[in-house]
Order: structure tokens, then sequence, then C-alpha cells
């Protein structure tokens, strides 16, 4: 009956739950653990203390190997030790299996897929640092070229359209000049692909070689097509991928606006929907290679939003994938199926909730792109040509920087006028924008009925489109989020809020949604950051908003995708990237997790710890003086905005100033300085705050001062402008100025690190577009933060993300759309994957 365990059971206890119970005890700081002890409940254990546990097991060749998913489904010793027990050792040269329980608490064995493992044979690339170099100093050739160029087109366009007669000729200059510049700049990209690549292989190309630039290059170009940005979602976007030589169907819509980079190797049928922020790249960076591989979708095929397809996947006629899934390479979705879920499993679940329709043909479509495209050429382009014309006509001391011979740049008058130019732009479109997005979409949302399906393309599309970018920008959630002030902006644009429970951090700042008027949200709900509410629901053909309900006192993790008809009710914790279910019954109470889900404990005693600051007399005081800092925070957010504003604007107009004769070489440099300022600023911005000092691991209240403080360096420093940087040496640079401690010749294409020095990243590791690394949490009104670090030659998958406290072994991989929990071990050579991340 008893062991030296101390398990209180009538059934003998067998050896692995002795040694189980061994571990844990020494982890919660207990003599005895009886085996039938629920771990959250009854022994206060916490996710991090189980995610030690687990990693502690897998040390001990002794023990099966046990996962933070096997935890969640079996929370005690004795139910995990016999869930485990007919596991058979790993046989290495055997299939990947990914393993996912789809329903809430089933007591039956998980579904298993197989996936196709990776390329036998598969060694990292040899990495050089003198190619490393010299990759470096050519893309920084290639960066000057192209910004002298756009310098010095951008004059010349000035002086001509400055020499028309009257305002008309001024327009017509603007329309004739904007539309021709619009078309060459739109085929460069097109062009640079076939000169430079010719048509895309599945291969590998060594990272930091001449072949990767020529492949950086085009992938630069191709994503900031501006094509990419004003057509999304319309018919133009698919003929500009087929121009870059993708296989696409009629009638096929693309909302994601992570542009494919190897189109050759894109195939996708008729009348098939992709969904916003879907990967489907058809490459991918893996220790130390670029990596080409086709992704073919058949015709009427539906990925949802926040999806990732890998290389080397494909999905049959009339299939689906799933929000918040993903596809590893070699998966494979028959004909006529439905999957979910990371790596994607077969659910019966429908996920296309609009009937595709019969297709209208091309007339509509044809409508639709030629509106557009009149928009563009006739609205957008002369409005900021001609506006930048009437600026330099209204401010005098800016016209003249054009006349080489008036010395601009030493005059003072210069200095004061871009002063005043970039106070106006900065805090005059926000007063301007405020009104904006509360008054016209909400006229615009009058003409759109509620759970009405209208086809794609036409009136009532348009403005759709419309309001979901007015309401949407992104400036507004950043400067207010993280704040008391964010419920009242998203209350100023349309959310119904019901009863607003006020505590500080209602809100992060990252909140997107289809349309505001339908996006309701419970009293005492908290959201971290990356929310999406996905008011709409699509077809190929066809469209329709319908509410998007979350009720109250929830507690939503990062990244989330919430659908209309999510079901989730009162007082429920929906942990980083969980996919929300869509059937059912209506979860309450509890917590979910994974992709797909799987029910956890709401809360654990330990995050109870600060509940007493979070009621009454302390909590109005403390919530006043989180207000008077978080206010302070968005006046130093504004201030820095605008000096940023200011320093590029003196760096631009001295550019201009430099134009002509032999100083065109000098503008160039110049015009590339106002671009490459912005890193050394936001670097200077950030260490500033911190006071030059590292940020210390806690566990704290949001009501502790500290909090607040570690909160401003999420709001203050700039994100966007790393974009630029992506694939390139300099991004390592600016990380390393950020305080990073991150090692030699790092391949970086798009990751994003919340907590630069917590970071720890080693030599050669390989770091995926959409990749995360986060070295905090907060549930509910607690907040903890811990050290991550990656070892050397470790590859983050597209779209993974790493939580905090988690350390990768050297060499490592984790795969695709995966979930690493915090507090997680993964072995050197270990290959992970799967929400949450398992050993593969």
């Amino acid at each position: 009956m008893g062991n030296s365990a101390g398990a209180l059971t009538a059934d003998p206890v067998t050896g692995t739950e002795m040694i189980f119970a061994e571990v844990l005890a020494d982890l919660v700081r207990v003599e005895q653990v009886p085996v039938d002890s629920h771990f959250f409940d009854d022994l206060g254990a916490d996710s991090l203390v189980m995610a030690h546990f687990c990693a502690r097991v897998r040390k001990r060749p002794d023990l099966p190997s046990v996962s933070m998913g096997d935890i969640y489904r079996n929370p005690t010793l004795r139910s995990l030790a016999a869930a485990l027990a007919p596991a058979e050792p790993a046989v290495a040269d055997a299939p990947v299996r990914s393993v996912a329980d789809a329903k809430v608490g089933a007591a039956e064995m998980p579904t298993v897929v197989l996936v196709k493992p990776a390329a036998p044979g598969e060694v990292a690339a040899p990495v050089r640092t003198r190619e490393y170099i010299v990759c470096g100093a050519l893309q920084l050739l290639f960066f000057l070229g192209y910004a002298w160029a756009a310098a010095l087109v951008g004059a010349r366009a000035y002086e001509w359209i400055s020499a028309g007669s009257g305002l008309r000729d001024v327009y017509l200059r603007s329309v004739l000049f904007g539309g021709v510049g619009f078309i060459v700049v739109c085929t460069i990209p097109i062009l640079a692909k076939w000169l430079l690549i010719g048509r895309w292989k599945p291969r590998q190309i060594r990272i930091w070689s001449l072949t990767y630039l020529r492949f950086w290059i085009v992938r630069t170009l191709v994503r900031s097509n501006p094509l990419a940005f004003l057509t999304l979602g319309s018919p133009l976007y698919v003929l500009y991928l087929r121009a870059l030589g993708a296989k696409i169907g009629p009638g096929t819509v693309i909302f994601s606006h992570n542009v494919p980079v190897c189109t050759d190797l894109l195939t996708i049928g008729p009348d098939s929907l992709i969904r916003k922020d879907a990967f489907f790249s058809c490459y991918r960076a893996h220790q130390g290679w670029i990596q080409t591989g086709p992704v073919t979708l058949g015709r009427k095929v539906f990925v949802g939003e926040k999806s990732v397809l890998d290389i080397n996947t494909s999905m049959g006629d009339v299939t689906q994938l799933g929000h918040a899934s993903s596809l590893h390479s070699g998966q494979q979705v028959p004909v006529g199926e439905r999957w979910h879920g990371s790596p994607a499993q077969r659910t019966e679940l429908n996920y296309a909730r609009v009937t595709w329709a019969r297709r209208r043909g091309t007339p509509r479509r044809l409508r639709f792109s030629a509106v557009t495209l009149f928009y563009v050429f006739f609205l957008y382009l002369p409005l900021v040509e001609g506006g930048v014309f009437l600026l330099l006509t209204a401010v005098p001391a800016l016209g003249k920087v054009l006349d080489p011979n008036m010395g601009a740049i030493t005059s003072p008058k210069l200095y004061t006028d871009a002063l005043g130019l970039s106070f106006a732009v900065v805090f005059g479109l926000l007063l301007a924008g405020l009104i904006v997005v509360a008054s016209v979409p909400r006229l615009l949302s009058l003409f759109i009925t509620p759970c009405t399906v209208y086809p794609l393309y036409g009136f009532h599309d348009r403005i759709r489109r419309a309001v979901a970018r007015m309401t949407g920008l992104k400036f507004f959630t950043h400067l207010f989020g993280d704040s008391s002030f964010i419920v009242y902006y998203l209350r100023w644009i349309g959310y119904d809020l019901g009863e607003i429970e006020q505590t500080g951090s209602n809100f992060g700042t990252e909140v997107g949604h289809e349309t505001p008027y339908l996006s309701r949200i419970g009293s005492g709900t908290m959201v971290a950051d990356g929310l999406s509410l996905m008011n709409a629901d699509f077809s190929s053909t066809s469209f329709r908003v319908s509410p998007v309900s979350i009720g109250g006192h929830n507690f939503l993790g990062n990244n989330i995708a919430y659908p209309a008809g999510g079901r989730t009710g009162e007082n429920c914790l929906l942990a980083t990237k969980v996919m929300i279910p869509l059937d059912g019954k209506i979860r309450e109470g509890v917590g979910l997790l994974g992709s797909p889900p799987f029910e956890i404990p709401r809360s654990v005693e330990r995050d109870s710890r600060f509940d007493h600051l979070s009621t009454g007399d302390e909590l109005r005081r403390r919530l006043r003086a989180k207000n008077w800092y978080n206010l302070r925070t968005i006046g130093v957010f504004l201030l820095g905005r605008w000096l940023h504003v200011f320093l590029v604007t003196v760096l631009a107009l001295a550019a201009f100033d430099a134009y002509g004769g032999y100083g065109q070489i000098e503008m160039g440099v110049l015009f590339a300085l106002s671009v490459l300022i912005t890193p050394v600023y936001f670097v200077l911005v950030e260490r500033g705050m911190r006071g030059f000092r590292r940020l210390e691991p806690r566990y704290c209240s949001i009501y502790d001062p500290y909090f607040w403080r570690h909160e401003r360096l999420w709001k203050v420093p700039g994100e966007a402008y790393l974009k630029m940087f992506d694939g390139t040496p300099f991004k390592n640079l600016i990380w390393r100025g950020l305080g990073v401690r991150i090692g030699k010749r790092v391949f970086d294409d798009g990751c994003y690190l919340t907590e630069r020095t917590l970071t720890t990243i080693g030599d050669d590791v390989v770091l995926n577009a959409g990749s995360k690394v986060q070295c905090h949490s907060q549930e509910d009104g607690t907040f903890k933060s811990d050290r991550t670090m990656i070892g050397s030659g470790c590859t983050i998958g597209v779209g993974a993300m790493v939580h905090y406290g988690v350390t990768m072994g050297d060499r490592s991989v984790l795969l695709p759309d995966s979930f690493l929990m915090k507090g997680e071990e993964i072995p050197q050579h270990a290959r992970w994957g799967g929400n949450p991340a398992r050993e593969m």
C-alpha cells in the first residue's frame, strides 16, 4: 500500500509510478507524493513546475518520454503512468508521429497522424565567416543603389510636377508620372525574378552564398511590390503571383499578406480560398540551408487563418485546413477531407461556413480590378505627389531645398520648418485619424447587414474592406494598448465591451478585427497580444459578417484567432496559440491549450498569490498609479515618434538639397541614411529606457511598478523597421545593440524577440519568418518572465513560438507553427513539433 513516495492507494504501485513520484516530490519540495493526487488541484503545481518534471523524466533512460500534453490529459501519476505504459521505444528511422487529442477530456487514445520524416542525410550547411561578411556588404550596396535611384527619380519627379502651371496641370502630371512610376516599380520585381532566378525548382541554397544573395534580392523585391499591399485579396494579386510563375486557377482568392516567394512551386486549383496570416512561401530556412519545395492545393480548397503550409505539402480537391493549423513537410490531405491541428489531423468540423456559390464569371472581378487601379492612378498617387508639391510650395523654405546654391542644409530656418512639419504630420494626423476612424466607418457599416451573404468584389465587399482598413490602424492600438485607455479607444471605434471592469491591462497593443461593430467582449476579460476577431466568413465567391462574442472574466494569451461561433463562455483561460473550438459544448470555467484544444485548469494556486491586489481600495490606489504611469508612457511614445519623424525629415531634405551636378551620390547616401538612422535611433531609445541595464527574471503582480517599466518596453521602441533587415547580417547587429546575447552568423528571416536582454542565441542559429521568442507570460493579474536559451545550430520553424524559461540544445529543431511551452528543455539534436510541442 505504501512506498517511498507515499502513495495512498489500494492498488499496488508500479516502478514507473514510484520513480515519477520521487521526481515530482523533489520539484514540489515535499517528502511524499500520492500517485492519485491531482498535479494542479491537490499538489498546487503549475505548468512551469510540470515542464521541469517532464524535462527530468526525459533525461531518465528507464522512463517513457513525457510531454506537457500528456500531463494535462493525465493529471495524476497513476493515470500518466498508465497512459504511457504501452509506449514502445522510438525507432530512429521510423516515421515521425504527431499526437493530438481533438476531443476535450476524451478518455480514448488520441488520433495518430503519420508524417513523412525529413529527407535523409540532412546535414547542416557549412557556414563561412568570409561569405557572411561579403554577403552583407553586397546587400548594403544593393540597398544604397536602390535608395539612390529612388531619391533621384523622386527629385526629378518633383522638378517636373512643380513646373506645371496651375493645379489642373500639376494634377495631370502627378497622374502621368505616378502611373508610369507605379507600373515600373511593380514590374521590376517580376523582371528581377525571371532574370536572376528563372524558374524556381526544389533545391537547397546555402545561406550567405552568392546564390543566396540572388534569392534575397528577389525575395525582398517580390515582398515589397506595391501590388502585394494595394491589391491584397483582389484578382490583381492573383495576376501578380501568376506573373511570377505561380499556377493559380480561376476564382481563387488569397487574403494572406505573407507573399509567397518561390512561386513556380505554388499550385492552387480553381475556386480556392486562403485566409489572413497564412504562410505558404514554398521555402524555409533549415540548418544553414534555404530549402525550396512545392505547395500544391486542389480546387475548392479552404486554408484557415494563421495556418502554415510547409514545403512538400499538398491538399486534394474540396479539402479544408482549419484555423491555427499546419501541415508539416510530407503531409497530404486526401480528397474531400477536413484537417486541423498542428500538425494537422483529420476532423469532421466544417470550417467553410459560407457556401461556395457558382462562380459569377470574370465581369465582376474585372470591374473590381479596374476600380482599384482607378483609385491608385487617379486618387492615391496624385494625392501623395501633389501633396508633397503643395507642401513645398506652401513652405517656401522647404521649396528652396532643391536649389543647390541655397545652402539649405546649413540654414537654421530649415530645421525650424522641419520641426513644424514633423509636428504637424505626427499630431495633425493623430487627431484627424481619431475623428475619421470613429465616424466614416460607422456610416459605411450601415450598408452591410450582419449574417447576410454578399458576393465578393461587389459594392458591399468594397465597404467591408474600407471598414476593416480604417478601423484596423495599428498605430492607435499600439498607442493606447497595455493601458486603461485602450478600452475607451475600442469603444470609440465600435466595440461592445459591456460593463467595463478596468484592470489597466485589459488589452495588449495588437487587437485586430474585420468589423468593430460586431465585436463583443464581456466584462472582466483580459487579452494579452495578437488577438484577431474573425467577424467575417468567406468562400471564393461570397462573404458575410457575423458577431464575435467572447465571454466575461476570460483571459486570452498571445496570438489567438477567435472565429465567429467560438464555443467558449464565461471564465475561461485561452492559452497562447490555442485553436478556438467550433463544436461541442460551450466551455466555461476551464482552460484550453493546444491545437486541437484540450482542457487544462483555469488557474492554479500559485497564480492567485496577488489576488488581494485586484480588489477594493488597494486596487483603486494601484490602478490610479498605473494609469498615471501609462499616461506618461503614451507621452513618451508620441514624443519618440515625433522626434524620429523630425530626424528623417531633416535627412531627406538634406538629400534633396544635394540634388544636381556631382551631388547625386551624396543625395543617395543622405537618403539612405534617412532610412538607416531608424534602427540606431530606436536602439538608443530602448537602451535609454532600460537605463542601459539588463532585465532580470521576475514574478510579480501587474500592479507592481516593475511591470509598468517592463510594459513600456513593449510600446515605445518601434518594431516595424526590423523587417527591412530580415535575411541580412545587419539584423544581428540590431539585436546585439538591443541587448540580445546573439552568436555568430545567425540567420534571421523574420523572427521577433520580445525581451531582448533575456534571450540568448548561439552561433549559426536559423530563425524563420513569423517565429517569435517571448520571454514572459501574463495570466490574469500575474506577470512572469525568465531567460530563454537557444543553442548553436538550432532551427526555429516558420510561425513557431518559444516561451520563457526554455532551453533548446545545440542542433535541435522546432518544426513550423509549433508552441514550445515555458520551462521546456529540448535535448541536443532533437526534433520537436506540435502545439504544444513534443518530441517527434
